[in-house]
């Protein structure tokens, strides 16, 4: 019995986790987008990777890299990515835009 509880927990613990870095990555992304006056499109990212990895203090941590698209022309999509280190936004990329497509 307590090891049903015991794994309910950390069952819970995940996911509320889980949700706390994906609404901390969409908005990552969503301000990003804005920043550069880029309309995000499909207005949520999605999880591509989920990793341990220790930080800067040497704790275990579950990285995360999520994926989104966006446009900056209303015609291509491009992809982008925010990686989280816990609850921390470590980084958010956007694809290079250069190119004709």
């Amino acid at each position: 019995m307590m090891v049903a509880a015991g794994l309910l927990v950390a069952i819970i613990w995940f996911w509320h986790a889980s949700m706390s870095a994906r609404e901390g990555a969409n908005a990552a992304a969503r301000e990003a987008c804005e920043r550069l006056q880029l309309v995000m499109l499909d207005g949520t990212v999605a999880i591509m990777r989920l990793w341990l990895k220790r930080d800067e203090t040497g704790r275990l941590r579950i990285e995360r890299t999520y994926g989104f698209e966006y446009t900056d022309d209303g015609y291509r999509r491009l992809r982008g990515f925010v990686v989280m280190l816990g609850p921390r936004l470590c980084s958010v990329g956007l694809a290079a835009a250069g190119r004709v497509g």
